[in-house]
């Protein structure tokens, strides 16, 4: 019996490819679109062939740091790319919308519920940005201008156009930008504190998990934060009493407002990793505040302002607090029985 041989077939030869920058990538960096459309690669390679000149921007020769313009054309030399690791199939991420304060051409401004990630990684396989991507598919370009922790509520800027999203990150990074979250804390906040400026390190704990503290200014690791506080409505009981506060930021460190007011000697009420463990049990269980359970953390994005990437205007929105947290204020603010 003849015998059948089936010869495997090889993959074809990388070649060189030329191309076009769109609005997704106008503004970016060289480099970064280079990493990006060579995935895989190793980055000293991909800063190699830069160097030697193998890579040409309008037949030209261009350094890392150039910023491509719409239109460019990008010629890039032959690399054999590695095979991706395997990824989640994409209907193991679930398409989402989120609530909208604001959309046009330019960015989109959703209100983001408590116990989502803005993005996956560390252990969590998705987040906002792939829902909200796998929601839009005909969705060019969208990408997060900043991030919130997962166990925070509220205002979510992200950007549609590449432009808008250098643009408003420079906002970010020139505090432009005015950022007030609401806090409910433990215990009488002074009036008098209106002000915290204290220098924070972020490390990762014996577990590898990422941790912030306070530290002092001269710290070699330490980072200088400051947070303005305002006192918005004290409850004295029940014990061990709570204030809710409006707190700015003016630096826009991890974990800041969490690490700031719990180093002040009032954690926030069921923060889990850097405020009280038994009152954080109460308040889930209904005991604290009789009549209420409270299982997530107290803090809302409630108010951002920011200037529009391409008219300029001032743009300022808030989110109202999430029915959980409005419920707790209410029964606060109820006579006990």
């Amino acid at each position: 019996m003849a015998q059948t041989i089936i010869k495997a077939k090889t993959a074809p030869a990388p070649s060189v490819r030329l191309i076009d920058v769109d609005e997704g990538s106008a503004g970016q960096r060289l480099d970064n679109f280079l990493l990006r459309e060579l995935k895989g690669v190793p980055k000293t390679h991909v800063y190699r062939i830069i160097r030697s000149g193998e890579v040409r921007v309008n037949r030209g020769r261009a350094a890392a740091d150039t910023r491509l313009a719409l239109g460019d054309q990008v010629r890039v030399p032959p690399v054999r790319v590695a095979a991706p690791a395997a990824e989640p199939a994409a209907s193991a991420v679930p398409p989402r919308e989120f609530p909208v304060l604001l959309e046009d051409e330019h960015l989109l401004v959703i209100d983001k519920p408590a116990g989502v990630a803005v993005h996956g990684g560390s252990g969590v396989s998705f987040g906002v940005i792939e829902q909200l991507r796998r929601a839009r598919p005909e969705a060019r370009f969208l990408e997060l201008v900043h991030r919130l922790d997962k166990e925070t509520s509220g205002l979510l800027l992200l950007a549609k156009k590449r432009s808008a999203l250098n643009h408003l990150q420079q906002q970010f990074r020139d505090r432009q930008t005015g950022k007030t979250y609401a806090a409910l804390v433990a215990g009488a906040w002074p009036a008098s504190k209106k002000v915290v400026d204290v220098a924070l390190h972020k490390y990762l704990d014996a577990q590898g998990e990422r941790r912030v503290r306070a530290v002092a200014a001269d710290d070699a690791d330490g980072r200088r934060s400051i947070s303005l506080v305002r006192v918005v409505q004290v409850f004295a009981a029940p014990a061990p009493g709570f204030s809710l506060l409006d707190v700015t930021i003016k630096t826009g460190r991890t974990h800041q407002i969490r690490v700031h007011l719990a180093h002040e000697g009032h954690a926030i009420a069921g923060d889990e990793k850097y405020g009280q463990f038994a009152l954080n049990k109460a308040l889930a269980a209904g005991k604290a505040v009789p009549g209420c359970r409270f299982d997530r953390m107290f803090l809302h994005a409630r108010r951002l302002a920011f200037d529009h990437p391409a008219s300029g205007e001032r743009i300022t929105l808030e989110a109202p607090l999430p029915p959980e947290c409005a419920t707790l204020l209410s029964a606060l603010s109820s006579p006990a029985p």
